[in-house]
């Protein structure tokens, strides 16, 4: 793979993704760590949304590198993630005109880490997640909000991580960096293995 270098050199794929998003960082207006995450419901027919990656796990981590967010386990994508045991996530940046799809398996993290990130969001954010029953049909703002009042009263100014909210973790079999090329010669490799304890095969691919 002699030619895999400047923005696509390393041997570690978590670290090129970590300095990739830090690239975005300093040039993506809003949400750098946007990710457009898929799943299927139990028919196989596809969902995806917009949330936010929270941290990237490199291979020194116990998990052995993965990519992790934070989600109402009730939710369509929670219980979706939770019946294939599956997702896929695209994350694209057009500031520096790259993106990095990634497909894997999902395991929760629902410990003291999720309770961390939970702690360190606003307190009106920690207070929607109780009152929010995510993906449920809601009859008004007007209620959505009593309900906010509600739980403001019952779990006071400093409320514990509700035990139906917490962390995905997705640990990849495939990662793939794209970057722009001219006239739509872009560049593409695909970091595969057929399962965790695998090593990488690194491909490049056409465009």
């Amino acid at each position: 793979m002699s030619d895999r270098g400047g923005i696509f050199a390393g041997d570690d794929p978590y670290a090129i993704a970590q300095r990739w998003l830090n690239e975005a960082e300093a040039s993506e207006i809003n949400d750098p760590n946007a990710i457009a995450i898929a799943t299927v419901d139990a028919d196989g027919l596809p969902n995806v949304r917009m949330v936010l990656l929270k941290e990237i796990e490199g291979r020194e981590m116990p998990s052995g590198g993965a990519f992790v967010f934070y989600t109402n386990y009730g939710s369509a994508k929670g219980r979706e993630i939770e019946q294939a045991g599956k997702a896929a996530f695209v994350m694209h940046w057009k500031s520096l005109r790259r993106q990095i799809r990634v497909r894997g398996l999902v395991e929760r993290e629902e410990g003291p880490q999720a309770d961390d990130y939970y702690a360190s969001r606003s307190l009106k954010s920690r207070l929607g997640a109780w009152a929010s029953r995510q993906s449920e049909p809601l009859s008004s703002r007007t209620a959505l909000m009593a309900e906010v009042a509600k739980v403001t009263a019952s779990q006071g100014p400093n409320p514990k991580r509700p035990p139906f909210w917490g962390g995905f973790r997705i640990k990849p079999l495939e990662i793939e960096f794209w970057a722009d090329g001219a006239f739509r010669l872009h560049d593409r490799f695909r970091w595969r293995r057929q399962t965790l304890a695998d090593e990488w095969e690194i491909s490049r691919l056409n465009p």
